[in-house]
């Protein structure tokens, strides 16, 4: 079963909410109006039987005795009956009456429909309701300081269709008007919908990939957080998608190097023809492998901390100790390099808070970048320095440099130096920027201490 539309459940929402202001508001308007009717004619009975007083008072009974009535005559004790006037299919003369007794209670004047009626008794309301000859009456009594009593009725007839004529004036606008209004509720929803059949558009001619902000010309209020929202999440989902195009890249160059080393070492146990260097050669390959499977670990918490996955996994580390093992792990390298590698630090643990995979993986990152590009017989300085602010990592080297100008691109990723050494993929300083960036750290590219060369420098602030 599918389930309803938007369009269709606003329109249905804003039908329903209607109905259950309109009803109510519909009764409690019949009932008031209905009340004023009846209160209406309730004053129209009492006006003629006090019309009616006023005659007696100045003419007596016999003002009233033989005078017509819509043609027909009233009568003291028994007469004709009242003939019945039709119009518009009413019985109008025969649904109105009144009765005229003395201060004995004997009836002096009466029309035919109410001449059967027995008179007053004490204890009797003005207004009363009775029925006679099959009919409801409405009935209002005035007693006269003379002694004479007037009794003027009313058939419900007149009032039971001023009830119907209020029902359909009060029904027929919501019989008829509610269908109109949900084809009309229909058409403004449509309408007012509009915005997100473009946005619909929008998404779907978009381009793969595209990191574009979806924008909407004249979009209404309620809609900006949702597109807000949107473009947020596009984003996020653009820069996870280039995560893991970079987490592929990054793999290739970080086990680039280890790789090497092993096969270096099972080449030398292949060919050495004395048993102590080959077992020499195999348990270096070995040290490599188990390099390897760290460097794969390390790898991995890396693309986890760049997604935001172990953010609580931050910790106090020593950077001095990450050093150290970043070094032993590189000794390879840096034999294979020719190079002289200096370390300086201070005497005691340097602490910072941060993860240690990304401050290994920058750690690393820069030595190798330096040490790839110095010639042999270079050199390269490692500090490591615990300063007021900030801990800062210092690697200056002696090789060619980077003119000021391009200092900046170097960053890019899978970008390489014109005359720069050795097979690398372009990956290293933007692993490194990556890793700073997780850290809030700053790197500057500064002129070597050596006069030539290049110096890196990483700013970690101090945790609060």
């Amino acid at each position: 079963m599918r389930a309803p539309s938007l369009r269709a459940r606003l329109r249905w929402l804003i039908i329903l909410v209607m109905v259950i202001v309109l009803l109510p508001l519909a009764i409690f308007s019949f009932r008031r109006t209905l009340a004023e009717v009846n209160e209406l004619s309730d004053g129209r009975l009492a006006q003629s039987a006090r019309t009616l007083q006023v005659i007696i008072d100045q003419g007596g009974t016999g003002a009233l005795q033989g005078r017509a009535h819509g043609g027909d005559r009233l009568v003291p004790t028994e007469g004709p009956s009242v003939r019945a006037v039709r119009r518009h299919g009413h019985t109008f003369e025969s649904e109105v009456g009144f009765q005229v007794f003395d201060a004995s209670g004997r009836r002096i004047l009466a029309t035919t429909n109410l001449a059967a009626l027995p008179p007053p008794q004490a204890g009797d309301a003005e207004f009363r309701d009775i029925r006679a000859d099959g009919y409801r009456w409405r009935l209002f009594t005035l007693d006269d300081p003379g002694g004479v009593v007037i009794r003027t009725g009313e058939r419900y007839d007149s009032r039971h269709d001023i009830r119907r004529a209020l029902w359909l004036d009060h029904g027929l606008p919501l019989l008829i008007g509610l269908p109109l209004l949900g084809l009309l509720v229909g058409w403004a929803v449509k309408r007012g919908l509009r915005p997100l059949e473009s946005l619909t558009h929008a998404l779907a001619a978009r381009p793969l990939g595209s990191r574009e902000s979806i924008l909407l010309e004249d979009a209404p209020l309620e809609l900006q957080p949702v597109l807000d929202a949107l473009n947020g999440q596009l984003q996020r989902l653009a820069d996870a998608l280039e995560r893991e195009h970079r987490f592929s890249a990054d793999v290739a160059h970080e086990l680039r190097t280890p790789l090497a080393s092993i096969m270096l070492n099972i080449e030398s146990a292949t060919v050495a023809g004395d048993p102590a260097e080959a077992t020499a050669s195999l348990a270096g390959a070995q040290h490599n492998v188990a390099a390897l499977a760290r460097r794969v670990e390390q790898l991995l918490a890396l693309a986890r901390l760049e997604s935001g996955m172990a953010s609580e996994q931050a910790r106090s580390i020593d950077l001095v100790g990450v050093a150290i093992d970043v070094i032993e792990e590189l000794t390879p390298v840096i034999a294979e390099c020719g190079a002289e590698l200096g370390f300086g630090h201070d005497d005691r643990p340097v602490l910072v808070h941060g993860h240690e995979a990304a401050l290994a993986a920058l750690l690393r990152n820069l030595i190798e970048n330096a040490m790839r590009h110095v010639p042999a017989g270079g050199q390269v300085q490692l500090s490591i320095a615990h300063g007021l602010t900030a801990t800062t990592i210092d690697v200056a080297d002696d090789g060619p440099g980077i003119p000021p100008e391009r200092r900046a691109a170097v960053f890019a990723r899978f970008h390489r130096e014109s005359g720069s050494r050795g097979d690398g993929y372009g990956l290293g300083l933007s692993i490194v920027q990556r890793a700073a960036e997780l850290h809030g750290a700053t790197i500057e590219l500064l002129d070597s201490p050596f006069g030539r060369g290049l110096r890196v420098h990483v700013a970690i602030p101090h945790s609060p």
